[in-house]
C-alpha cells in the first residue's frame, strides 16, 4: 500500500467494516426495511429472504473494509470493490422516492444521507486509476 493511499483506505475501511459488524444479527423488521430500500433500487435483489440479504450485505461490508485496511491488497482491485459498492448506493440513491428533489439529482434533507456516497465512487476510481497508471509517463 503506497503511504498515500493510507489516509483514505483506513477512514473508509475502518467505516464500512464497523457498518458490517453492526448488520451482523440484522433481523425482522430491520432486515425487512433494509431490503425494501434495496430492492427498490436493485429488483432482482428481491430473490434473496431479507434476513438472507442482510447477512450478505454484512459478509460483503465487511470483506470490503478488511480489504482496504489490508497493505497487501493491491490498490486497483480494493479500488474496484469501493466503486462497485458506492455504485450501488448511488444507484439505491437515485431510485428510492423521495431522496432526490422533483426533476433534479439534488438531494433532500432525506436523501444527504445516501447522496454523499457518490464519494466512494470517486475514491474507488481514484484508487483504480491511480494504481492502473502508477510508473506510465504523465499527460
Amino acid at each position: 500500500m503506497k503511504l498515500a493511499h493510507l489516509p483514505l483506505r483506513v477512514s473508509i475501511g475502518a467505516y464500512i467494516l464497523n457498518s458490517g459488524l453492526g448488520k451482523r444479527n440484522l433481523e425482522g423488521a430491520a432486515a425487512e426495511g433494509m431490503h425494501g430500500m434495496a430492492v427498490a433500487a436493485l429488483p432482482q435483489l428481491g430473490q434473496l429472504e431479507p434476513a438472507r440479504f442482510a447477512k450478505l450485505l454484512s459478509y460483503s461490508e465487511m470483506a470490503l473494509g478488511a480489504a482496504l485496511l489490508a497493505p497487501f491488497v493491491p490498490a486497483p482491485l480494493v479500488g474496484l470493490g469501493l466503486t462497485a459498492f458506492g455504485a450501488g448506493l448511488v444507484q439505491l440513491y437515485l431510485k428510492t422516492p423521495g431522496m432526490r428533489e422533483p426533476g433534479s439529482i439534488r438531494p433532500t434533507q432525506q436523501g444527504s444521507g445516501l447522496a454523499k456516497d457518490v464519494w466512494l465512487v470517486g475514491a474507488g476510481l481514484t484508487l483504480v486509476l491511480e494504481g492502473l497508471t502508477h510508473g506510465r509517463p504523465r499527460l
